[in-house]
């Protein structure tokens, strides 16, 4: 089927891609980081608010502090990895509305309704963090995202202060490829979908 980006790209964004458990020595710069959030910030979020906050983790000292709020087997992976970032979600991402979605008053839509926050915090986000693996892949680096955390604890120890709440997080680096498992099922498209 043809399309607009070859087989060697789609290779690396999807057929080839993996989410890594270690990572070669290889650093992961500042510039990258910011070359990440670059590509990222244009996925779609709803009403364009972006709700996705990134705690980038780099000092050794950080990644520890994290580690140790982290499952057994996450935290080894989060110490040695050059870079660990926290997908936070700010719970006032609608005071950002006249910026980023300038066309209406978003304020109402959301101020007081814990519901209606909660929800498009946690899905909007989410999409931001699948971007953010997506961007780092096109940028030539591999990720391994993860849920094994305390995320009160990370809270606590990242996020006082403000309104903002863990998503989940993510290594960074070069993966190494000796620390990947065998590619699990990918099922057939009429297994999982319907067409109505």
């Amino acid at each position: 089927m043809a399309g607009i980006f070859s087989d060697d790209v789609l290779d690396a964004l999807f057929r080839k891609a993996r989410s890594y458990n270690g990572y070669t020595d290889q650093p992961v710069t500042e510039a990258q980081l910011h070359q990440i959030w670059d590509l990222m910030k244009f996925g779609p979020t709803a009403a364009n608010l972006m709700p996705a906050r990134l705690i980038w983790c780099v000092s050794q000292a950080e990644k520890d502090k994290l580690a140790a709020l982290s499952s057994g087997t996450n935290a080894a992976k989060i110490r040695k990895a050059p870079a660990t970032v926290i997908i936070a979600m700010d719970m006032e991402f609608y005071e950002k509305g006249p910026m980023l979605f300038p066309h209406a008053d978003v304020r109402p839509w959301f101020a007081g309704n814990d519901k209606a926050i909660a929800g498009s915090a946690f899905r909007n986000s989410s999409l931001q963090g699948a971007y953010f693996i997506m961007a780092a892949r096109a940028i030539g680096l591999d990720t391994g995202p993860m849920s094994g955390f305390d995320n009160d604890a990370v809270d606590a120890a990242f996020l006082a202060g403000t309104n903002y709440k863990s998503n989940f997080i993510s290594t960074l680096g070069y993966g190494d490829p000796s620390t990947v498992f065998d590619r699990l099922p990918r099922p057939e498209f009429a297994e999982f979908n319907k067409i109505v």
